[in-house]
């Protein structure tokens, strides 16, 4: 990955374009292994049958804009092109005329102001907007204000201010116009956002190594272009990473590398493993863990993230590979594929020790709580209709009033035969049971996996920016089919 000062950006080392800008549902389920004493792969072993092509390019971490001097500013065209995916050439929604966006890197602290463009033909949308997922900063104004609507051949004018104690981590970007998110962001409208700063809690030896986005989306196709309407969960689709089919990750024997694996797709699960090697989590959803835990596989339900330190055992190569997963008898059931090829080669070098506690502790058990609120989601018969607490989403209606300065706790029951993922905007929140078993606290979180027939308890702190925003399923699917509500966090 090569990074360039703000304003300009390449991948994999060549100069794509450079881009115009004004002056200038884990606790979505971990399968938690012992960690073993040198996480080593073993030999080479043969592909899995899931495997959909030889990997044949290494992978290309996204291009990237760097704030400098507190300020990130940068321009983003949203437009309808043909871009060159899996061997074809396919008409997609893009960023700048991209499938996988620049990577936009920033500091706690920093503001980022962002010309936004929308290029989009009237038969595909007739307007959009922009949300920067996970993120702690003001829901309201020219900031995360997913209400705000922009029509084709409009600009606006975002802007951001981030406070200094934004957690470090990884976020992303992507279009929140209610009925239209799932289909803006399964036609390719989705990037990462980062934020700097884990390495203050990573032992001297780990600092500054090699880091590789994972960013996993996915899309159907429908003659030369990638499908947009009447989306299917369980319908065939092509699984890619950075936009990439089974790109090769180089790592050496012994080497440590951070891996930010996120699934910025509409809509399907991912249970993400590299048989052989353990996953050691460093943060989730933008916020690091206070104590680093092993997983096996990590199921990512869309909008997750999860940051994981991965080290390379004994020459040869393995798969990275999404693992079957069901939903609920109600939900689908996604079949096992080949994201990436992981090699492990050249020459070796000293295995360090990893991490045990790492970031302090954020714990919300122990603060009072102010209020007490129950969230129930349901669907029809068809599966074509989401409500929550009996209703669907009304930009004009408040559904929950929320204090500032306050800390609920909520109950999110599911009511339904398939597994729902509960995402908030604006403050993150602490799972603290899962269908009545209570839950270790590693950290805050944005997104979790609700049971089917289940529920989950979460409670949060509602801090900094008074403002209307929102919760949903993040199924985006859902979401547009009314599984959204609006609560307004009162000073």
């Amino acid at each position: 990955m090569i990074r360039h000062p703000f304003g300009r950006w390449t991948a994999a080392g060549s100069l794509l374009a450079v881009l115009a800008f004004a002056s200038g549902c884990g606790t979505a389920q971990v399968d938690r292994g012992q960690a073993a004493p040198s996480a080593t792969m073993s030999a080479a072993v043969s592909p899995s049958p899931a495997l959909t092509a030889a990997a044949t390019e290494d992978l290309r971490d996204p291009a990237e804009v760097v704030s400098e001097d507190g300020l990130l500013k940068t321009r983003i065209v949203v437009e309808r092109k043909k871009v060159r995916l899996a061997g074809k050439d396919l008409w997609a929604l893009t960023y700048n005329g991209l499938y996988m966006p620049p990577t936009l890197r920033l500091q706690p602290g920093d503001r980022m102001e962002i010309a936004f463009e929308n290029r989009l033909p009237d038969q595909v949308t007739n307007f959009t907007n922009l949300h920067v997922h996970g993120m702690h900063v003001s829901p309201v104004g020219n900031s995360d204000n997913i209400f705000l609507s922009i029509d084709p051949g409009k600009t606006f004018e975002f802007k951001y201010q981030f406070l200094e104690s934004l957690e470090p981590g990884t976020y992303w970007y992507h279009p929140h116009p209610h009925t239209r998110s799932a289909a803006q962001t399964a036609g390719g409208m989705a990037g990462l956002i980062v934020v700097e700063g884990l390495d203050r809690y990573m032992p001297q030896q780990l600092r500054g190594i090699t880091e590789h986005s994972i960013a996993l989306k996915d899309f159907q196709i429908v003659g030369d272009q990638i499908k947009t309407a009447d989306l299917k969960m369980g319908a065939p689709t092509t699984r890619t990473v950075n936009g990439q089919l089974n790109p090769r990750i180089r790592i050496k024997p012994g080497e440590t590398q951070l891996w930010r694996i996120a699934n910025i797709g509409a809509n399907i699960f991912y249970k993400v493993a590299l048989p052989g090697t353990t996953f050691h989590v460093v943060a989730q959803d933008g916020y690091p863990v206070n104590k680093v835990y092993p997983a096996d596989s990590i199921v990512i339900p869309a909008g997750a993230r999860y940051d994981v330190l991965v080290q390379g055992g004994q020459a040869g190569t393995r798969e990275l590979v999404t693992q079957p997963y069901n939903s609920g008898k109600a939900g689908n059931q996604f079949p096992q594929a080949t994201l990436a090829t992981v090699e492990t080669a050249g020459t070796p070098v000293e295995q360090a020790a990893l991490p045990s506690t790492f970031a302090p502790a954020d714990d919300l058990a122990k603060e009072p709580i102010a209020g007490r609120k129950t969230i129930v989601f349901t669907e029809n018969k068809a599966g074509t209709q989401f409500y929550i607490n009996g209703k669907q989403f009304d930009h004009n209606r408040i559904d929950f009033r929320v204090k500032l300065n306050t800390t609920e706790e909520w109950t999110i029951r599911n009511d339904s035969d398939e597994v729902h993922s509960y995402h908030v905007h604006t403050n993150d929140f602490q799972v603290m049971s899962i269908n009545g078993e209570p839950q270790v606290n590693y950290g805050l979180q944005d997104t979790v996996d609700v049971p089917a027939r289940g529920n989950i308890v979460i409670r949060s702190r509602f801090v900094d920016f008074p403002g209307k925003t929102v919760l949903h399923c993040h199924i985006l699917n859902h979401e547009d089919a009314g599984m959204m509500a609006a609560f307004q966090i009162d000073r």
